[in-house]
């Protein structure tokens, strides 16, 4: 069964839309019966379109386009989401970016990637709910993090710290709604493993095999909404649920036994992370 908020009638607002896991999630909604307002940056004619298709004759397909780092236009999305459809179930965080930056260097690249990835969800979230709250019916809240978010890989400092603050919200966010008197929305992170979407497409021109397309990254989030789990930590086709736990713990295990930090990747601990792994 899915979550009581993915009915249809039900109404959708996905930023990131255009592309990869907010398309997918678009599709997966309208073909659920559910009203879908699609928001990007970029154009969404094409993608709107293709959501159209795979929805059920009464579904309505609305777009939106904006920039999340700008709050005044999350707020304008907000409004129109009422305006159009005067209420929102489903609300997904998604829109992200990516690029190069260094630990002291490329100040612009930081500024617009955490303008994007983080500040963007922190103005969807400000924006829509209380206003969720207040329809006293079942509603989601989902963020999309990453794993860059979780384990700090070396060598994109600005998107991993983008996602870790991501992390952060969405789980004072959660306990903060559980703790609100007759609250029905709930908060989920997703993060997603390899998935082969537009940032990774601009790079490489074929899916890699050890990627997953995005239609099964929210095949597995709807799955686990349905459980009521928090963390939708997905695997993908070379990093199985349980290596994933082992990464995790092992980076928190640089804080508890005061290790180097991202010490996965330094060459003294190689052996003893590898005989740690599943």
């Amino acid at each position: 069964m899915s979550h009581a908020a993915i009915a249809p009638g039900k109404v959708a607002v996905i930023t990131g839309a255009a592309d990869g896991i907010g398309l997918a999630a678009a599709k997966y909604f309208a073909g659920q019966g559910m009203n879908v307002l699609m928001a990007d940056i970029n154009e969404l004619g094409g993608p709107a379109e293709a959501v159209t298709a795979s929805a059920g004759g009464d579904v309505r397909v609305e777009t939106r386009q904006l920039d999340v780092s700008d709050r005044a236009q999350v707020e304008g999305l907000k409004n129109h989401a009422y305006d159009l459809f005067g209420q929102v179930d489903v609300l997904m965080n998604n829109a992200g970016t990516g690029g190069k930056t260094h630990a002291w260097d490329l100040y612009e690249e930081w500024q617009r990637i955490i303008g994007v990835n983080l500040w963007g969800i922190v103005h969807g979230v400000h924006a829509f709910a209380e206003t969720m709250i207040a329809q006293n019916a079942p509603g989601l809240i989902i963020n999309t993090g990453s794993k860059q978010g979780i384990t700090n890989p070396p060598g994109n400092p600005a998107y991993n710290v983008s996602k870790a603050g991501v992390k952060t919200a969405t789980e004072v966010l959660q306990h903060t709604l559980r703790n609100t008197e007759g609250c029905q929305v709930t908060a989920h992170l997703l993060v997603p493993g390899f998935t082969y979407t537009g940032l990774i497409r601009r790079h490489v021109s074929e899916k890699p095999a050890g990627a997953w397309d995005s239609e099964q990254v929210v095949d597995y989030m709807v799955e686990k909404l349905a459980q009521g789990s928090f963390y939708i930590i997905c695997p993908d086709n070379e990093v199985s649920e349980a290596a994933d736990a082992k990464r995790v713990l092992w980076g928190a295990g640089d804080i508890a036994y005061d290790r180097a930090p991202l010490s996965r990747w330094e060459g003294n601990y190689g052996d003893e992370f590898e005989a740690f792994q599943p």
